[in-house]
């Protein structure tokens, strides 16, 4: 039996200043350091106690400090991988949305989607961005341990878990699966018959407490 538990940063300061993120290292607000906590005790009420686990991290500041929280709880030290960051918008990456938005071309209904060219300089292509997080979701599924926490980012989950079903690279320019920040995704592969599972996606029930804080 192998578990994924897939965490999405919490609230990070460009969420509430209206910028672009990508690689943008934007930090978590007070907000977001409050649920990552949140997150973190999730977390460790669904790993059984004395369980192996491994950490993994995006390495920008939002995903780290969250990764800190969960490594706390658990005592590990969490493995960044730049593989794991989100999208990068070239030069949008910390504007105004609003600028992107202006300049942004969205894919076509039909045709190109992975190569396609959404007229920012120095973005990244769909195709990039999915080969990056399938090479770090390979590595990561090398490791034997059964239980695996990812920390990363609302537009990243959709290939961690694209990954995960083994949807391959050419099927994934129509893919999404949405989560709201701060959730935690559950993937599973039984030990009988290897069927992996998406057992619950974007779960923000943990967040309740972090609100009434």
């Amino acid at each position: 039996m192998r578990t994924l538990y897939v965490v999405i940063h919490p609230e990070a300061t460009h969420h509430v200043e209206g910028v672009v993120g990508g690689w943008h290292d934007s930090q978590l607000t007070p907000a977001g350091v409050r649920a990552a906590a949140s997150i973190a005790q999730a977390l460790r009420a669904q790993v059984p106690d004395g369980a192996e686990m491994e950490l993994f991290s995006s390495d920008l500041q939002r995903t780290g400090r969250t990764a800190e929280e969960v490594a706390e709880l658990f005592g590990v030290k969490p493995i960044l991988d730049r593989r794991l960051r989100e999208k990068s918008f070239g030069e949008a990456g910390g504007r105004p949305q609003e600028w992107l938005d202006r300049r942004f071309v969205p894919p076509p209904a039909v045709g190109e989607r992975l190569e396609h060219d959404e007229g920012v300089e120095g973005a990244e292509t769909k195709a990039a961005w999915v080969q990056r997080i399938y090479a770090a979701m390979d590595e990561i599924l090398q490791s034997p341990c059964e239980h695996q926490i990812i920390v990363t980012h609302g537009g990243s989950l959709t290939f961690v878990v694209a990954s995960w079903i083994k949807m391959p690279i050419e099927s994934v320019g129509y893919a999404s699966f949405r989560a709201p920040s701060g959730s935690i995704t559950t993937l599973r592969e039984d030990d009988f018959f290897h069927n992996r599972q998406v057992v619950s996606l974007g779960d923000t029930r943990h967040l309740d407490s972090a609100k009434a804080g």
